[in-house]
C-alpha cells in the first residue's frame, strides 16, 4: 500500500494535480519520458528475536530533520516502513538512491535495537499481533475492509515509469498485463505465512487477492474509458480517490506514470535494480510500438490471471501459457522471461541499462528470494534463521551501489 505523497513528483517537473480534481487532470508528458521511481516496504524486526515490532513511530522520530525524512514513511501497520526514491533517470540512479536509503534506515534501526528486512511476507509473525498506524487514511481503510485490511501483513515493491501521454499510458498498461507473471516469478519472496511453508513461492499475492479492486486491471479502450470508470467509483463514494484502486499495474495520473505494483518486496538490491531495468525497458518497448501505430498485444483476463496464479504458485519453474504465440502451449516462465529479454535488449542498449538488465539472467540462474528462503529452511529447519538471513541480505547494499557508482 504505497500512496504516500512524497516530494518531488517522480515525473521530475513537479506538475500540479489539483486536490479533488477530475482524474482527467494528469501529469503525463510534463517530465522526461521513462524516468523512474521505486518504493519499497520493509519489515521492522526485533534485533534479537527477529519478530515484527510496532516501532514505526520510533524510527520516524529518529529520522526527523534528516535529508531523507521525506522519503521514509509509515504504512498501514506499525511494523512496516516504506521508503521512496526521488526521480531517477536510470536503474543505476535507483541503485545509488536505494543503496543510500537502505543503508540509512538500517543504521537508524540498529541504533534502536532493531533490524530491517525486505521480503513479501514475514515468515512467522502473526497479523493479529500488529497494530494499525494512527492515520485517518488507515483507520478509514480498516473501518471499510475490516478483517481483510487487518490481515494485510504483506510487503511489496512498486516501480513507477513516466510516460508522455495518457492514451499511450493506457495502451502500455494493457500490453504489460501479459508480462505480470514474469515479474511475479522474478520477485517472489514470500513462501511462508504464519510460521509455515505454504507451498507457494508468493503467498503475498494470495493474501492481497482478498482486497477489492486488486489483481490484474481490466483492459480499457482509452483514457476516457478509464476516467469514466474511476469517476463513477469516486462520485458514488465507493472510493475517495483513484489511489484506492490497487491493481497489479495501474496509471498514476498525478505523477504521470505507469505504476507496476505486482512485485513482492525484493531482498537483494541487485535484484531490485534488475527488475527495475526490465520494467523500464518494457515500458519503452510498448511506448514505441504505440508511437509506430502498431497493434498492442492484449489477452483475455482469464488467461493472464491463470498465468499469474501459476507464477505465484511455482515461481521460476512455473509452467505458464505462452500467450504471444498462436499455439499458446505451456512453457517454463524462465523461457518466456528469456524471450522477453531478447525483445527489450535493444531498448536497454538505447537507455544505457544493458548491464542492469543482465541481472535478470542472474536471478534465473540462482533463483529468486523464495528459493533462497526455502533452501535455508530446508537445510536448517530454523525459521528464525530465515528472517535473520533476510535482514542480512537487505543490509548488504554495498556491492550494487558500488557497481552503480563505477558505471
Amino acid at each position: 500500500m504505497d500512496d504516500q505523497l512524497y516530494p518531488p513528483s517522480i515525473t521530475g517537473k513537479g506538475a500540479s494535480f489539483p486536490p479533488g480534481g477530475s482524474v482527467l487532470d494528469h501529469a503525463f508528458g510534463t517530465g522526461d519520458q521513462f524516468t523512474l521511481g521505486v518504493e519499497e516496504e520493509y519489515m521492522l524486526l526485533d534485533g534479537e528475536t527477529f519478530d515484527l515490532v510496532q516501532h514505526i513511530d520510533t524510527v520516524l522520530a529518529a529520522v526527523e530533520g534528516h535529508e531523507f525524512q521525506p522519503r521514509v514513511n509509515a504504512e498501514l501497520m506499525q511494523s512496516v516502513l516504506e521508503i521512496a526514491t526521488p526521480v531517477c533517470h536510470t536503474p543505476a540512479d535507483v541503485a545509488v538512491h536505494l543503496g543510500r536509503l537502505r543503508s540509512y534506515v538500517c543504521e537508524v534501526a540498529r541504533e534502536q535495537g532493531l533490524r530491517v528486512g525486505s521480503a513479501g511476507t514475514h515468515p512467522f509473525s502473526l497479523f493479529e499481533r500488529q497494530r494499525i498506524t494512527a492515520k485517518d487514511r488507515y483507520r478509514a481503510l480498516v473501518d471499510q475492509l475490516q478483517y481483510i485490511a487487518r490481515r494485510e501483513l504483506i510487503f511489496g515493491m512498486h516501480v513507477h515509469v513516466a510516460v508522455d501521454g495518457p492514451e499511450k499510458a493506457i495502451q502500455v498498461v494493457n500490453a504489460l498485463i501479459a508480462h505480470l507473471p514474469e515479474l511475479v516469478a522474478l520477485s517472489a519472496s514470500s513462501p511462508f505465512w504464519r510460521g509455515a511453508p505454504t507451498g507457494l513461492r508468493s503467498s503475498r499475492h494470495m493474501v492481497f487477492a482478498a482486497f477489492p479492486r486488486s489483481g490484474p486491471p481490466p483492459r480499457f479502450r482509452d483514457y476516457t474509458d478509464y476516467a469514466q470508470v474511476v469517476n463513477q467509483l469516486e462520485k458514488t463514494g465507493c472510493i475517495p480517490d483513484y489511489t484506492h484502486i490497487w491493481w497489479d499495474i495501474r496509471l498514476h495520473p498525478r505523477l504521470g506514470t505507469v505504476e507496476i505494483r505486482i512485485c513482492d518486496a525484493v531482498t537483494r538490491l541487485d535484484d531490485v535494480i534488475a527488475i527495475t531495468a526490465l520494467c523500464q525497458a518494457l515500458v519503452k518497448h510498448y511506448s514505441e510500438l504505440y508511437d509506430a501505430g502498431e497493434e498492442m498485444p492484449s489477452f483475455h483476463r482469464i488467461l493472464t490471471t491463470e498465468n499469474k496464479w501459476l507464477a505465484a504458485r511455482y515461481g521460476l519453474s512455473a509452467p505458464i501459457m505462452d500467450l504471444h504465440t498462436s499455439a499458446r502451449n505451456r512453457h517454463p516462465v524462465a523461457t518466456i522471461v528469456r524471450r522477453t529479454l531478447k525483445t527489450v535488449e535493444p531498448h536497454a542498449r538505447e537507455l544505457g541499462t544493458s548491464d542492469e538488465l543482465a541481472g535478470i539472467e542472474e536471478i534465473l540462474r540462482r533463483g529468486n528470494g523464495a528459493d533462497r528462503q526455502l533452501r535455508l529452511f530446508n537445510a536448517s529447519r530454523d525459521i528464525v534463521e530465515v528472517v535473520r538471513a533476510i535482514a542480512d541480505a537487505t543490509e548488504a547494499v554495498e556491492l550494487a551501489t558500488a557497481n552503480a557508482v563505477s558505471a
